[in-house]
């Protein structure tokens, strides 16, 4: 039986790189069937202390797996890894 697994997409508005890796949260999230969400880091105190020199910030499951740049590749494999 496969894991849940979720992507989180964290990154504030206007910031271009947030956009790329959104297109490829949607891309891999569409192909392999696994849901996702976006969190806008500036509506919460602790998440713009944490990643706001790192967005966009890619999570699975929570963790932490990539951040600036999200590389579709390894997004990918991360996730045929949990199932």
């Amino acid at each position: 039986m496969a894991r849940d697994i979720m992507i989180t997409l964290l990154g504030k508005p206007g910031c271009h790189l947030c956009e790329d890796a959104r297109a490829v949260v949607e891309r891999v999230a569409r192909d392999l069937d696994v849901p996702w969400e976006e969190r806008d880091i500036t509506r919460s105190e602790q998440d713009t202390e944490q990643y706001w020199e790192q967005i966009p910030v890619t999570l699975i499951n929570g963790v932490q797996h990539d951040f600036w740049r999200v590389d579709e590749a390894r997004l990918r494999a991360a996730i045929a890894n949990l199932r």
